[in-house]
């Protein structure tokens, strides 16, 4: 298995899915971030997964995941310049811009018109998490996952996938374990590369020193309940944190299917991150 890093543009790390895996474990001037992002075991193609770590000054940081959505043409190319149009767009900002939330919605709004313009329907999640000074806003688009924990495993922050069973499940028409195990888990209504793609943006929280966060996309959604995802993460050194994540996750993964537990081989892409001290 390769390991390489990311394509790397001052400030920027992008994560673009060229080999089988990825990685990077980086200490910020806002905190700790790691980053894994392996492709399928169970594929040949390569992984339609990317993603990217911008940092915009002392206080600002943005992190993204997104998902090219499989058995369409172009996945890993609309992934790509879903992350790469947003990168850009944020780089282009001057320091004294007073507020990035106008600043991302423009950004993944270019990204949703460039993916439509691939002309080939081509499609992508997309989950983007704005770090500024201890304070978190994510904002996404379909089932790509933001998690923020305490370090004692409470959940301070989840958004709801834009597909039925995410919203059935935001509902208590569905339990996490019927939902997980849906025949229309994968189903998806609203994407990046849609002209009818809206974003969701969620309240602002105020991170503790031991929170953390994670960005993901469902290839650990679809292996792992979210009791596993939470104990994976919740404590410990981050580094550590994200290689037993995606250890559980493989396991999963490569494992024989077992009645009431989740396998379903896919890419998969980690972000996780924790604040400064």
């Amino acid at each position: 298995m390769n390991r390489r890093a990311m394509k790397a543009d001052g400030h920027v790390q992008l994560f673009l899915g060229e080999h089988d895996l990825e990685q990077s474990d980086r200490a910020l001037a806002h905190g700790e971030v790691c980053v894994r992002t392996l492709r399928s075991p169970e594929k040949p193609r390569s992984n339609e997964d990317a993603a990217a770590v911008i940092e915009l000054g002392d206080d600002s940081l943005v992190l993204a995941v997104a998902d090219g959505v499989g058995g369409m043409p172009a996945a890993r190319e609309a992934s790509n310049v879903a992350v790469q149009t947003l990168a850009r767009s944020l780089r282009k900002l001057s320091d004294n811009t007073p507020e990035l939330r106008p600043a991302i919605l423009d950004a993944v709004d270019k990204a949703n018109h460039n993916v439509i313009g691939l002309a080939r329907g081509a499609a992508t999640t997309l989950v983007v998490a704005q770090l500024e000074a201890k304070r978190l806003r994510c904002y996404h688009v379909g089932d790509s996952e933001l998690l923020a924990v305490g370090q004692r495993g409470r959940i301070k922050q989840r958004v709801v996938p834009h597909s039925p069973t995410g919203f059935a499940v935001e509902a208590g028409l569905l339990d996490e374990k019927e939902a997980i195990l849906h025949e229309q888990r994968h189903v998806l209504f609203n994407v990046i590369g849609s002209p009818d793609m809206r974003v969701e943006v969620g309240p602002t929280l105020h991170l503790a020193v031991h929170d953390t966060v994670l960005l993901a996309s469902d290839g650990l959604f679809d292996n792992l309940f979210i009791d596993e995802i939470v104990d994976s993460i919740c404590s410990g050194p981050l580094v550590a944190a994200a290689n037993r994540l995606v250890e559980r996750a493989q396991e999963r993964m490569r494992g024989d299917v077992k009645a009431g537990l989740p396998r379903k081989p896919d890419d998969l892409t980690v972000v996780l991150f924790r604040p400064r001290r």
